[in-house]
Formats: C-alpha cells, sequence, structure tokens
C-alpha cells in the first residue's frame, strides 16, 4: 500500500495586496507523475508552475529528485529570497517520514525497508521549510498530504507529520495526495480573497496559526477606481462572518445547519454542507474532534498505551501511535467503564484510565511481593528437608522443585562437584562414554549410554537428564517459540539495560546490567515471569517487554 506525502508549504499575505513578483515557490515533486496528471489534468507541476508563472510567480521545479537534487533545488531557492520577498510557497510530494529530531522528505529513489541513518543523511528535513516560513509569519502556508511508505520502518522511525512543531505565524493544511493535488492545481488560478475556504473544500485540515481570513494575492486585477460601498451587502457579509464564526467554534452538526438556514448561499455554504456531510458519515466525529483538541505529545500516547496494557487491554504496542489496536483497546475500555465506546479519548476519561492504572500497579506490587514472600519461604523449607541432607538425591528433588530458586547454583555447583568426583573415580571407558552422552545431549545419547553401562558410575545422572528431557519437552517448544519472539522484537543495547535495570530494582537479581541476557538474567526473566503469572520461559516476549515497561513507567 503506498502513502502519499504532498506538502505544500505556501507563505500568503495576510496585509495589503502585493505585486506579483514579491512571491517565491519551490516545488519538489517526488510521487508519480502519471497519478498527479489524472488528478490535475492536462500536465504534472510543469503545468501548476506554468500557471503561476503567468501570474509573475518566481517558481523553482524538481520533480523525482535524490537526496543531492532536493538540496540543491532548495538551496537556489533559499538564495533567491531577498528583501522584496513578501510571500513564499514551497511545494513537496513525496513519502514522509519522522524521527523525534523532526520529519523528511524522501529522495524518490529511496525504496525498501528505511533504516534511520539512511534516513537522517538522505532525507529532506522539513526543519529547513520551518526555517523559511518562520521568517514570514502571518504570511505562511503548509499543506501536508502523504504518500504511503512501503518496506518496514526501522526503529525510531514513523509517518506521523510533525505539525505539532510548526514556528509561530505559520498555518499548516494537511489532506491526501488527490485533495492536496487538486488544491494546488486550483490554487494556482484563485482570484479569490481568501485561501482558507479553498483548502476546507479541498478536505484538508487547518493547523498552526489559523487565522479568521488569509488573503491570497497573485496577479489579481486591482480596480484602478474607488468604488461605493454598498452598505447593506457589507452588512450581510459581516453578519455571515459572525455565524461562521460561531459554527465552527461550535463544530457540530446543528450548527452547522443553523448557519445554512440563515445563509443558504452565504460566502461558506459550500464548506459548511461538506462539514455536515463529514460529521453525518462519521459516528463519533465530536468525541475525535475533543481527542484531537487535546492535542496529545507522542509521550503522553505512550502512558495512555501503557496505562491500558496494564489494565488487560492490548494496545499491540506501545509506540505513541493510536492505530487500530490501541483504539480496539479504548473502545472495550470505554465500554466496560460505562462511557460511549468511541474509541477516542477525552481529558475526564485519560485521567480515570490513569488512575485506575496506578491502583492496577500498586496491586500487582503488592501480589508480586506476597508471591514471592511465600515463594522464598516453601523454597527455604523445601532446602531444609532436601539440599541441606547433603547428598545427591536431595540436590535433584530441590532442582526438580526449584530449578530457579534461592539455593539453585549451591545445588547445581554441588551436584557438579559430585559428578566431577565420580568422573575421576569411573574407569577411562565409563568416563568417554558419559563424556560423549553429555555433549550429544539426547535422549538417544543418554538411553545407550544405560544400555551400555547399566552398572555405570552415571547412571543416575543419565536417568535424571532423561526425566528432565521427558519432563521439559512441552516448556522447549515454549521456550523455543519465546526466543523466536524476542528476536522479533529487535530490543537494541540500551533496551536489553533498562529491561535488566528493571529486573534488578524488583530484586530478581539479573547479574551485571551491561546489556548482555546471560543465564543470570534468563533466570531473572524467568522469575519476574513466574511472580507476574506469565508464561515462564526466561524470554522476553512481547507479553513480557510490555508488562515490565508498564511496571517500569508506573511504579
Amino acid at each position: 500500500m503506498k502513502r502519499l506525502a504532498f506538502s505544500l508549504s505556501a507563505a500568503i499575505a495576510v496585509a495589503a495586496p502585493v505585486h506579483a513578483e514579491n512571491i517565491d515557490l519551490l516545488i519538489i515533486g517526488n510521487s508519480d507523475p502519471s497519478f498527479l496528471q489524472r488528478l490535475v489534468g492536462d500536465g504534472d507541476f510543469e503545468t501548476v508552475r506554468s500557471a503561476f508563472e503567468r501570474r509573475g510567480a518566481d517558481v523553482r521545479l524538481t520533480k523525482s529528485a535524490d537526496a543531492s537534487e532536493m538540496r540543491i533545488a532548495f538551496r537556489e531557492f533559499a538564495e533567491g529570497l531577498d528583501a522584496a520577498t513578501h510571500t513564499v510557497g514551497v511545494v513537496l510530494t513525496g513519502r514522509f517520514v519522522s524521527t523525534v529530531a523532526g520529519g523528511y522528505l524522501l529522495p524518490a529513489d529511496m525504496t525498501g525497508s528505511l533504516s534511520l541513518g539512511h534516513v537522517l543523511t538522505d532525507g529532506f528535513p522539513l526543519d529547513a521549510v520551518y526555517a523559511v516560513a518562520a521568517e514570514y509569519p502571518g504570511r505562511a502556508l503548509l499543506v501536508l498530504g502523504q504518500l504511503d511508505v512501503e518496506g518496514d520502518l526501522a526503529d525510531g522511525l514513523s509517518v506521523a507529520l510533525p505539525v505539532q512543531n510548526l514556528p509561530q505565524g505559520v498555518t499548516a493544511a494537511v489532506g491526501t495526495a488527490g485533495d492536496v493535488a487538486r488544491f494546488t492545481d486550483q490554487l494556482s488560478e484563485m482570484t479569490g480573497d481568501d485561501v482558507l475556504p479553498l483548502a476546507r473544500q479541498a478536505g484538508l485540515s487547518l493547523h498552526g496559526f489559523v487565522p479568521r481570513q488569509l488573503p491570497l494575492f497573485i496577479g489579481a486585477d486591482v480596480a484602478s477606481s474607488p468604488i461605493e460601498p454598498d452598505t447593506e451587502t457589507e452588512d450581510r457579509a459581516a453578519a455571515d462572518a459572525v455565524a461562521w464564526q460561531a459554527a465552527v467554534s461550535e463544530d457540530t452538526k446543528a450548527g452547522y445547519e443553523t448557519y445554512l438556514a440563515a445563509f443558504p448561499e452565504g460566502q461558506h455554504a459550500a464548506e459548511a454542507r461538506q462539514r455536515l456531510s463529514r460529521i453525518r458519515s462519521e459516528p463519533f466525529y465530536q468525541e475525535k474532534q475533543a481527542e484531537a483538541d487535546l492535542d496529545l505529545p507522542r509521550d503522553a500516547r505512550r502512558e495512555i498505551q501503557q496505562d491500558l496494557s496494564l489494565l488487560g487491554y492490548d494496545t499491540r504496542g506501545v509506540d505513541g501511535i493510536f492505530g487500530q489496536g490501541t483504539r480496539s483497546a479504548v473502545t472495550a475500555w470505554q465500554d466496560e467503564n460505562g462511557f460511549t465506546a468511541s474509541g477516542y479519548l477525552n481529558a475526564d476519561q485519560i485521567a480515570r484510565l490513569d488512575a485506575q492504572a496506578e491502583r492496577r500497579a500498586e496491586e500487582l506490587e503488592k501480589e508480586d511481593r506476597q508471591r514471592r514472600e511465600k515463594q522464598e519461604r516453601q523454597d527455604r523449607t523445601f532446602w531444609s528437608e532436601t539440599g541441606e541432607q547433603g547428598d545427591e538425591p536431595g540436590y535433584r528433588a530441590y532442582l526438580n522443585r526449584f530449578p530457579d530458586g534461592l539455593y539453585a547454583e549451591e545445588a547445581q555447583e554441588r551436584l557438579d562437584a559430585i559428578e566431577e568426583q565420580r568422573r575421576a573415580e569411573a574407569e577411562d571407558q565409563d568416563r568417554r562414554s558419559w563424556q560423549a552422552a553429555r555433549e550429544a545431549g539426547t535422549e538417544q545419547a543418554y538411553r545407550a549410554y544405560l544400555e551400555d553401562h547399566p552398572n555405570g558410575a552415571f547412571t543416575e545422572d543419565a536417568r535424571a537428564r532423561l526425566d528432565d528431557l521427558d519432563r521439559n519437552s512441552e516448556e522447549n517448544a515454549v521456550q523455543q517459540r519465546a526466543r523466536s519472539e524476542e528476536a522479533a522484537l529487535g530490543l537494541n543495547p540500551v533496551a536489553r539495560r533498562l529491561a535488566e535495570g528493571r529486573l534488578a530494582d524488583l530484586g530478581h537479581n539479573p547479574g551485571p546490567v551491561d546489556g548482555t541476557f546471560d543465564e543470570d538474567t534468563r533466570r531473572a526473566i524467568r522469575r519476574y515471569q513466574d511472580a507476574r503469572q506469565l508464561p515462564v520461559s526466561g524470554y522476553l516476549d512481547r507479553a513480557t517487554a510490555v508488562r515490565l515497561m508498564a511496571d517500569t513507567f508506573l511504579r
């Protein structure tokens, strides 16, 4: 599936009309030319450029650009700006990805799976566009649309556009590829005095600085003689503007219907009908808008996902991106708590969710502590009845009951010492056969040893290992699945150290916090999984990782 990324950043004048020669445009077109041609008519951005140039604008255009071509085009555009420049526009089309440092337009020739390094070195940074737009506060408009990004995204990358970082005084209009392409084509021919209705009619949403009116003056003819004011028309227009502002502020079905009843042919009638259609087609429009108005940063979204995960709702990740998994989890939580199951959260619901998660975290900590205390009492009692007797059967009985217990290392060390002593006393052939069986480590190898040496020095060891293999066959299958799932998580060294640090904080003794998952770490993970009543494998499968992360942030 492709995703169209179309960004038009155009600084538009909001003061008195200016001449077209004071308008500079940059267009970087990295989307499919044939696709744009179907949307805007006879040509691609060449047609749009020609339309702007006929009206006196200075336009820089590059298409299907690689990393170098994008930077050259932008440098030429930026160097062409001078004191006479009144408005600027930047059009970027193609695929966009974002990092914690900002958004990037990808070169046309960058395909397949994306790495963070590749994006940072070859992508065109939106911050460069923001820097130019910031020099024209109150006169800047960014129009962003998106092409689907194909291939896998590495950790640290997302498809979210960073419109929340817009400079002061810059307006952003965001929409799909088709909506933005049509808007750009219409913009090149526009002669009206307000670009915002045109953007809204094209289906674009507005962000950042959104004035009541954003005039566009490109080659517009200015009357040479004064026109007598029409008082009645001006009063009607003023009433229209007031009514529309009230409808937009309310942003409800009833509000837009009231506006249309009063002004069926008003200046904003077409947009009012479009908004009504959108509200009617979306059952939870108000709830969606209420969440959007909160403008939740990504960290806040991660905390919400952690809260839901801690309460048992699967968000399918804790990444700060509210996809289908998170929406389904929110819907389930709302349904169980007596809210309208819309999948969108308001401030009161977020506060309640957070309070529930904190209480659940405290309950889990208490349950974990009680289980560990009970298990430790049982562990110590059983050790006193078995391991402290100082014989091999006692050590084996203890390890069979508590393979990761308080005295597991001591019991295993004593068994190893017994085996070493037995090996030293065994005949050479017996010892070589046992060594071969141990190296193979299979059921067949241990049975072969018992058959060849029914009274050998290591028969008890062979029978014990056969018992272990038989008892652990199902556990081994579970462990193999967990090992594969841990590998699929792609944990980097920082994430591994965080996991080890949390295990240490919880008293599970993972050994050195160095990002290396050795046997001490595996034992600590098993202890944590057992305490949290998760499948015990010793590997960080997704359920264990999410739970451990939730415990970390809510502790």
